[in-house]
């Protein structure tokens, strides 16, 4: 083996796989070492030592030197696969250093093919994989498209190596935040904690070391140009960006904007915030199906409870009542524990038994009694709730199949049953009232024209606000409907007819 050509293998495959050229003459060692041994038998003691510097080959079996003829007349076929299988090995691990080291930082790649909701990704000298699960939801990936995505999982898979991108990870944010705005290379501004939603909301908490520098002004940038370009990356997702500060009692207002907050109470026990808002403040501090205070929570590393000040009260009255009826505690304990935050038997079934017994100075075994009734009026509450839950989602798929069946909902049939009586009784009341009239002695013809249009207006305008306020949604209702109109036609035909008699009784010759 000519030693310039394997110097020249070495370097090459140095530049081209970027591999240790140590690693590559440690492999070539091994290779012959082992074809040596199956030249000479397993039993002989081969030693291989290569030059790095000139690439001479010294060999010894048993302590004696084998020349260079000795040495390349051993299995060259052998050796070759041996330093093949060295070099792959090499290789995969070079790559696996070389990504490791890269996990949570962005990388650029084309997407080779996109099936099945799996992208591959070609990174220069490696493909990468971008799982469904790692991409942003309702974002659609085409073949030849470049994208961007943080490294999230390094791992070897015989000779290769699988590179596993997200783009769902909080890093992602931060990446794009640094590659869109200079003055966080540059150390001015800082991102100091990042909560995310993918797809929906991020909230980014920053600060800056320049009391003259708004972070959060450098961060939107001009016309919000710089937040508009990650957003675009991320398929429009929402970025709140609000100011850091290390004091919660400031922090937890600012990454629940933009509802605004009374009153923050802190249960450094149990990593509580009970945040206390206005009623027309509630939902917006909650947000959409929880969503603001969920991100504020994790933004802030607080457990966060948004609620009014009567709402407040009830629990603590609730849970004071409540802590006092389990046996062994005291209403001075009760109270001691609400103030920390232990509002529920779902909390005081979590409690450390060291802390318990220090704040009501109880032994273990009361402690034990405490802590195992709160456990169980926790999972009866639990329980409570959980059938609640079912008996509701129950009443939801009734009425929802009763509408898709084009049954009547009980609330439209009380009504029309309500329009119904309220005319039979109308209808009543007009009975009696042409009863006394009949009774009380004939009255002027006019007089008796007008009472007949009278009646027929009163009865046409009662049945039209029946059908109205039942308000028909199915072919049973609209069946009521046409029906009452027949109604109505009756009803105009009858005063017709009144009207016609007593034309004949004011003038007997057209009679």
């Amino acid at each position: 083996m000519n030693p310039q050509d394997l110097l020249r293998y070495v370097d090459s495959l140095h530049r081209e796989k970027n591999i240790d050229p140590s690693l590559l003459f440690s492999a070539i060692e091994a290779a012959l070492a082992t074809a040596a041994r199956r030249h000479y038998g397993e039993e002989a003691d081969i030693v291989v030592r290569i030059d790095h510097d000139s690439g001479k080959i010294h060999a010894e079996i048993d302590g004696a030197p084998l020349d260079q003829d000795q040495v390349g007349r051993i299995g060259a076929q052998t050796a070759k696969q041996v330093i093949i299988q060295k070099v792959r090995e090499a290789e995969r691990d070079a790559l696996m250093a070389e990504y490791r080291e890269q996990i949570g930082q962005m990388v650029s790649g084309v997407i080779q093919r996109a099936d099945g909701g799996v992208a591959t990704v070609q990174l220069g000298n490696v493909e990468a994989i971008l799982p469904r699960s790692e991409q942003i939801s309702g974002e659609s990936l085409h073949a030849n498209e470049r994208v961007r995505a943080v490294v999230f999982e390094v791992r070897a898979t015989g000779n290769r190596v699988r590179v596993v991108l997200s783009r769902t990870r909080p890093q992602l944010v931060k990446c794009l935040f640094e590659q869109e705005i200079p003055e966080l290379s540059e150390g001015v501004i800082a991102i100091n904690s990042i909560s995310r939603e993918p797809g929906y909301r991020s909230k980014v908490a920053v600060s800056s070391t320049d009391s003259q520098v708004d972070p959060i002004a450098v961060c939107v940038g001009y016309r919000g140009s710089r937040i508009k370009s990650v957003r675009e990356e991320l398929a429009g997702e929402h970025i709140d960006v609000v100011r850091y500060s290390d004091d919660p009692q400031i922090l937890i207002p600012n990454a629940l904007q933009p509802a605004e907050i009374e009153q923050v109470l802190l249960c450094n026990m149990i990593g509580r915030a009970i945040v206390l808002v206005q009623e027309d403040q509630l939902s917006l501090a909650i947000g959409r199906r929880g969503q603001n205070v969920r991100l504020a929570s994790k933004l802030c590393g607080w457990d966060i409870e948004i609620m009014t000040g009567g709402e407040l009260e009830e629990q603590i009255e609730r849970a004071v009542t409540g802590f006092s009826q389990l046996e062994g505690m005291t209403e001075d304990l009760a109270q001691q524990l609400v103030e920390q935050g232990y509002l529920s038997y779902d909390d005081l079934s979590v409690i450390e038994p060291e802390t318990l017994m220090q704040m009501g100075e109880l032994t273990a075994e009361q402690v034990d009694v405490i802590v195992e009734q709160a456990e169980t009026q926790a999972e009866e509450a639990e329980a409570a709730a959980t059938e609640e839950r079912k008996k509701r989602k129950q009443e939801r798929e009734a009425a929802a199949n009763a509408a898709a069946s084009g049954e009547q909902p009980p609330a439209a049939e009380e009504q029309v049953a309500e329009g119904t009586e309220s005319e039979e009784s109308e209808d009543s009341a007009a009975e009696v009232s042409e009863e006394t009239q009949q009774g009380d002695g004939a009255e002027s013809p006019a007089a008796e024209e007008a009472g007949a249009d009278g009646e027929a207006e009163a009865s046409v305008e009662e049945v039209e606000n029946v059908i109205v306020e039942s308000e028909p949604i199915d072919e049973s209702t609209e069946q009521d409907s046409d029906n009452k109109n027949v109604a109505v036609e009756n009803i105009n035909e009858e005063g017709e007819a009144e009207q016609l008699a007593s034309d004949n009784v004011e003038d007997p010759d057209k009679a």
